[in-house]
């Protein structure tokens, strides 16, 4: 089994309704195990068109027998369920799903890039994945999750929702 982490993040429509779908369609894929979900944050947007509304982010936890291909097809699948309309370049959606990890691969293709390439970059995704998983290594960098996260400037305005979802 592959540990696997997701990103979900939404700021159209009901983002926790979508980030619900998910997780269950997740749950009752016959080869996918939820393992844990990170807390709900609110965070600003980050790039895109200006206006948009805040986002709401999390990070599901995996474990799958799913080739990484496989699983982003699975992934593209729900949030084209979500209604995910892909206009514009980070614009606002109901839901966006990110393969960020998938163990410890690293890999660059037309279709997937692993581990996600911003995702050094984001605290709205590494705060949710370090409450699952702070001493997680990054494998391109090879620092821990939690010491990426406190080298990047505190992100103004994000605010953890709640833990349980």
């Amino acid at each position: 089994m592959c540990r696997v982490f997701i990103g979900l993040g939404g700021n159209l429509g009901e983002p926790l309704a979508r980030f619900l779908e998910v997780r269950q369609a997740f749950a009752d894929h016959p080869q996918i195990t939820v393992v844990a979900s990170s807390p709900l944050y609110r965070t600003a947007p980050v790039g895109g068109p200006a206006g948009q509304p805040d986002y709401l982010n999390a990070v599901l936890e995996l474990a799958t027998r799913l080739p990484p291909l496989e699983l982003l097809e699975y992934c593209l699948e729900l949030e084209r369920r979500g209604g995910r309309r892909r206009e514009v370049r980070w614009g606002a959606r109901t839901i966006d799903i990110d393969l960020l990890l998938v163990d410890n691969l690293i890999c660059s293709t037309s279709r997937l890039t692993l581990p996600h390439p911003h995702l050094h970059e984001r605290s709205f995704v590494l705060q949710p994945l370090a409450d699952l998983a702070a001493d997680l290594i990054h494998p391109r960098s090879g620092r821990m999750v939690s010491e990426i996260l406190t080298s990047l400037p505190r992100a103004a305005g994000d605010i953890q929702l709640q833990g349980a979802w």
